[in-house]
């Protein structure tokens, strides 16, 4: 169970790099689950509206709930909804859309538990999904439960609680139909033992995939019959994509300890507008074509340029974020692709940005500077 920290337990979490979304934000969890006046369902720590509240924001007493994803709510409610049954979710969606984020809240705010996850790669195996065994117990006293080396979804049928599986598509065919008669069976066989394992009341799976990952490993149909999946869409607006950046990059000057001030809504707008408009291939007001690079330009990847700009700016300059920090980490996440990328890059700087006026003079120099 959460619980909200002591003075010398924030100082001892301080020392993580990346605490987990239960206790970061514990405080809220446990105001939520003392005001609920709604039937919680079996294994929940909190019911399907205090759910919607903590990812998207209100106010749990007197306390106001910070937003953890901003979006459609209706999609965060098919979500939760989804979740209540003994369906599963799959969140599909282009890279940087906030899938992995919101996975991790929703198990959180579910269980006050989002560390039961199988990070899925190439490298990925059956048995990362079902169990192993401790091999010296195994080989000295033969099969045994202390010598099982249960999954993180093993554990999460067995307590009732979520699992989290990211990038279901990058496993191999062969590991993600592993899936299958977990999802349908909800009962988990161990044949050593001679016994299976059956799925308790709020057993579920949380999964996420990557829309750019397509003919990588696509799902079988009967895989994806076993989901409920729910499409998360990129920002449908400047001012909500500069709203979620301002936010996070808020709270990572926090958790990272970035000796900078935060960048200004200015200067967090103009990286927005970049992103946006290499990512649509067009001016946001639709009178320019542009030519779009290799890169993906998430929300996530203009975050991680403002923090980087941060690093600098505390690090090697005053404090302040200046265009120059801004154009370094402009380059790194626009030109991925040396011969290809580096021409449309300049093509932009000189064919919109150069045109823009005197208050994007200073970017359009520096960037221009870093791409010679």
């Amino acid at each position: 169970m959460a619980k909200k920290l002591s003075t010398s337990e924030n100082d001892s979490v301080g020392g993580i790099l990346r605490a987990p979304a239960e206790t970061l934000y514990a405080e809220e969890i446990e105001a939520l689950i003392t005001d609920d006046k709604f039937e919680k369902p079996p294994g929940w720590r909190m019911s399907a509206r205090a759910v919607q509240t903590y990812i998207c924001g209100g106010k749990a007493g007197k306390l106001e709930i910070k937003p953890k994803y901003v979006g459609h709510t209706r999609l965060v409610q098919i979500a939760i909804s989804t979740l209540v049954t003994d369906r599963s979710l799959l969140l599909i969606g282009e890279p940087g859309t906030a899938k992995s984020w919101l996975s991790e809240h929703l198990a959180a705010a579910i269980n006050g538990d989002s560390t039961k996850v199988v990070q899925g790669t190439a490298g990925t195996t059956e048995e990362q999904i079902r169990y192993t065994w401790n091999y010296a117990m195994l080989i000295a006293k033969g099969p045994s439960h202390e010598a099982l080396i249960k999954s993180p979804i093993f554990r999460a049928m067995e307590t009732g609680t979520v699992a989290r599986f990211e990038e279901l598509t990058r496993c191999a065919s062969e590991v993600q139909d592993a899936m299958i008669s977990l999802l349908s069976e909800k009962r988990l066989s161990v044949p050593e033992l001679l016994t299976e394992v059956p799925a308790r009341k709020g057993f579920a799976v949380i999964a996420t995939a990557n829309t750019r990952d397509r003919g990588v490993n696509d799902m079988s149909a009967a895989l994806k019959r076993r989901f409920n999946i729910v499409v998360l869409p990129t920002p449908g607006s400047l001012e909500v994509e500069v709203d979620i950046v301002r936010r996070r990059i808020s709270e990572l000057a926090v958790s990272l300890e970035l000796r900078a001030e935060v960048p200004t809504e200015e200067a967090v707008e103009k990286v927005v507008t970049i992103f946006r408009e290499l990512r649509m291939g067009q001016t946001l007001d639709g009178k320019n074509k542009i030519k779009t690079p290799s890169g993906v330009l998430s929300t996530a990847e203009a975050i991680s340029v403002l923090a980087n700009g941060m690093a600098l700016a505390g690090s090697f300059g005053t404090g302040e974020v200046t265009a120059h920090d801004l154009a370094a980490g402009l380059q790194g996440s626009i030109v991925k692709d040396e011969a290809k990328d580096r021409d449309v890059w300049q093509e932009y700087l000189t064919n919109v940005l150069k045109k823009r006026g005197a208050e994007w003079r200073p970017l359009f120099n520096a960037c221009t500077e870093h791409n010679s």
